[in-house]
């Protein structure tokens, strides 16, 4: 298991590496100028020494290898200065944000963890909400409650996050009055009643994201609990004597969670830009939110790094899905 680790995160190196290439051209080759917000009064010469000191005069190759060793070698580094205290950065140049003139890593540290809060817990509230919700809907085929869980299911992955996070404003914010619309990103928890605030102010974008989700992972989780609960294995179990709370929770739910790890685990890195749209809708000062307010100022380096990130957690949480893979099924071995 440990040599296949190391072999998936080497080989995770050139892919990688080969991503950021393809993001920073992407951005490139897109349409619009950083300076397109400078007045119109301000000189061409000034304009151009704007564009410099941005780097934008430099070749295409310098930038992206600049970018490249600010984000894997410098950023790291100031990071480790700030944690431990010791100069280890030195005088290496930060990625700058073009529209605020300071350090992504301290904007990024500053807004995550918003997105945490509120993303982080919808998605474990969605898998909690799923996991039980596929599992009695496949042991009580046609059931009642399996048609209220296919309807729900359907309901939460075909609504949009952004009809229905209006569509709970209107209800619960403006006719009731129980939560307020705007989250308030300044608010800290001291005591009990900024807790209550808190919480109040969490439910319904939680509520929204945890319903899109659990919708999606609830009709997998359904669909591969049939799969094995007419197994061959399974009825052998029950002619065994095994209780059937042991046959489904222990035999059918380990083999049936294979399949469910590979949709939680990619999921957890698009929920970052999935929560973008029901950010805006709840004005969580978010990660989502700022990479829309990069795209509107040409913030590039902004973008870029962000987009990066996102593509760092896919291929994290592939490896972790795989690793688990080996954990759940003991026929699958790494050698």
């Amino acid at each position: 298991m440990l040599t296949y680790t190391i072999r998936r995160l080497m080989f995770a190196i050139p892919t990688l590496v080969f991503i950021s290439l393809i993001i920073f051209l992407l951005l490139e080759l897109a349409p619009g100028d950083p300076m397109a917000e400078v007045p119109l009064t301000v000189p061409p010469e000034v304009k151009q020494k704007m564009r410099e000191a941005l780097g934008l005069g430099q070749p295409l190759h310098v930038r992206y290898l600049k970018w490249l060793v600010q984000f894997f070698v410098s950023e790291p580094l100031h990071i480790l200065s700030n944690m431990t205290g010791f100069n280890l950065a030195g005088d290496a140049a930060r990625l700058i944000s073009w529209q605020s003139r300071s350090p992504i890593a301290d904007i990024i540290a500053e807004r995550i963890p918003q997105t945490l809060w509120v993303v982080g817990m919808s998605y474990v509230v969605g898998v909690l909400m799923a996991l039980p919700l596929g599992i009695i809907s496949a042991y009580k085929q046609y059931s009642w409650f399996d048609q209220l869980g296919t309807f729900i299911a359907m309901v939460g992955y075909s609504v949009p996050t952004f009809f229905t996070g209006v569509f709970l404003i209107v209800i619960f914010s403006v006719e009731l009055e129980w939560f307020p619309s705007i989250y308030d990103t300044t608010l800290r928890v001291v005591d009990w009643d900024t807790f209550v605030l808190q919480f109040k102010q969490m439910v319904m974008p939680v509520f929204v994201l945890a319903l899109y989700n659990a919708a999606q992972i609830s009709r997998f989780m359904r669909a591969s609990m049939l799969d094995n609960l007419n197994q061959d294995y399974v009825r052998t179990a029950r002619a065994k004597g095994l209780k059937e709370q042991t046959v489904v929770l222990i035999h059918v739910l380990r083999n049936s969670m294979i399949p469910v790890v590979t949709v939680i685990a990619l999921g957890v890195p698009t929920i970052f830009g999935g929560a973008i749209i029901t950010e805006q809708v709840f004005k969580v000062n978010g990660l989502g939110q700022m990479l829309i307010t990069a795209i509107y100022a040409n913030d590039l380096p902004m973008v870029q790094t962000l987009t990066f990130i996102f593509a760092i957690l896919i291929v994290l949480f592939n490896l972790i899905a795989d690793i688990l893979y080996g954990i759940l099924d003991p026929r699958i071995r790494y050698e």
